[in-house]
Order: C-alpha cells, then structure tokens, then sequence
C-alpha cells in the first residue's frame, strides 16, 4: 500500500509519457503515483485519465527549482492549483530561463573543448525546456562521457566548470507559492542537493518557519547515511517522511516503484495541505 511521490515524464527531463508512468506504477504493484515534473502542470490531464482508468490513485504535483547560496534546491508541491496565477508565472519564467540557460552552458561546453550541437539537445528535449540532462544526453551521443551521470560530474553539476546558475527564486520563495496555490511542499532529495552541509539546519528552519511539511529522506539515491540523517531531520522538526524513485524512464537506471511512501503518511500530507486551504477560506484541489 504504498505511492511513488515523485516521477517524470516527456514534459520535462524524462522519457515517457504520464500514459506509460500509469502503466508502470500499476506494473509495480503501486496504488498509485505523483507526476512531478519539473516546473510545468503539463501531463496532469493525461496522467489523471490513466490512473483512472488502472484504479490508481493519482497525486498531482510539480518539482518546482530553487537557488539557495547559488546551488540548486528542489521544492516539491502536491495538489497545488493549476490556475494559480503567481506559481504559474514562475513556471512560465523558468520555462524561458531554461532555454537562456541551455544556450549559455552548450557555449561554456564547446569553449572546454567538448562541444555539442544545440539542435541535437533541442530536438533531445522535445517538446519540454531545454535541461541539463538533455544536454548530458548529448554529450554522451557525441563520445565526450559515457554515461549521464559522468557529464554531471565532469561538466554540468552545480559549482562544474559548465554550470551556469538558474536564475530562479529562493527555497522559502518555492515553499510560499506552493502553499500559496493550496499545495503542500515538500524538500526533494535533500541528499543528491548537497545540503547535508553545515548550514543545512538554517536552511531547513528557514522552510519550516514558511510552512514546509515534508522531507524526501526515503529517496532511491540516498544511501543509507542519508536515508537515517534526513529521517532525523524530520523527526525533530515535525516533518512528514516521503519517499520517492525519481523515475526518469531510461535516463536513469532507477524503476518506478524503487522507493515509495506509504499510503497514510500520503493521506498526512493531503490533510496538510486541506487544512492549510481551509484556514484560507479556499477549495481544496
């Protein structure tokens, strides 16, 4: 009985559609799943459509992108209201970004000598913004790394001789306009963020005082330290406990299903999220 509270699709830096996610989570012996791709509402519809039709439970979400003391930090929003005018500007804003951004880290790359073609990362991304992991695939095409997670590590990670910041708003920003759009946030994969750092409890204080509810310590990156020190975490600040695969389709190894939530600390976050609604005086989603 248990959720896959973070997944993706073709909409962002994945490679299946919301049709095949329904498909997989029900492949996996889930009761349901979140489609969270990265700033965009996009593949909601369908997703709903297929769960429906599977008997699955859908939760709707997005991975919204922060920037905190110029590294990245993802915010996770779950039924947020897709006609939230301010959220939706910003995914709008970090839509536009994404292709400034791309465009300036394909120039850093061909001047390291390690070039790649923008309309091969173009047509990689699709119909999605242009990402860093589109850009990894195409290193990878032309022979420079073998794998995506080597491109991250020799080029693209945050603080790499490639990495060009986002541009995007702070974590307490990412968390006010989650709650803003009667969603529930919670702080993704603090672990694969560089965030087990000194000033991680500031940070986290700083989340919690703007109305933060979870952490996603139970992530299939995590190693085992991760996994005890984010849980830890959570427990002293009063903080649900998600977990999630990450699913990227084949952009990474990771399965559907390979970490999950269980359902009633689903339904914790729900009623979260509902209570912060009614308190001001909105329809839930």
């Amino acid at each position: 009985m248990s959720i896959d509270l973070h997944t993706h699709t073709l909409a962002s830096d994945g490679t299946t559609t919301p049709a095949q996610n329904a498909a997989l989570a029900a492949e996996a012996g889930l009761v349901g799943f979140a489609l969270t791709d990265h700033d965009t509402l996009a593949g909601w519809d369908e997703a709903a459509h297929h769960c429906a039709r599977l008997g699955l439970a859908f939760v709707p979400g997005v991975e919204l992108s922060t920037e905190d003391a110029g590294e990245s930090v993802h915010v996770l929003g779950y039924w947020v209201h897709r006609d939230d005018t301010a959220l939706q500007a910003e995914c709008d804003r970090l839509y536009a970004e994404r292709f400034r951004r791309g465009g300036v880290i394909i120039g850093l790359l061909a001047g390291l000598g390690v070039g790649v073609e923008p309309a091969r990362v173009a047509a990689i991304a699709g119909t999605a913004p242009v990402g860093r992991p589109h850009i990894a695939q195409a290193l990878v095409e032309a022979g420079h790394v073998e794998t995506i997670d080597e491109a991250f590590v020799r080029y693209l990670a945050d603080g790499g001789p490639a990495h060009v910041a986002k541009r995007a708003v702070s974590p307490e920003d990412g968390v006010r306009l989650i709650r803003g759009a009667g969603g529930v946030a919670v702080l993704a994969h603090p672990g694969l963020c560089h965030l087990d750092r000194p000033q991680t409890p500031s940070l986290v204080e700083r989340l919690c005082a703007v109305g933060l509810a979870g952490v996603e310590a139970e992530h299939a990156g995590h190693g085992p330290e991760a996994v005890s020190y984010w849980r830890q975490v959570a427990v002293e600040r009063d903080l649900l406990v998600t977990g999630s695969s990450d699913f990227h389709g084949t952009r990474k190894e990771t399965k559907m299903g390979a970490s999950t939530t269980p359902v009633v600390v689903v339904e914790a976050l729900r009623e979260r999220a509902d209570a912060a609604v009614a308190a001001g005086g909105r329809q839930p989603w």
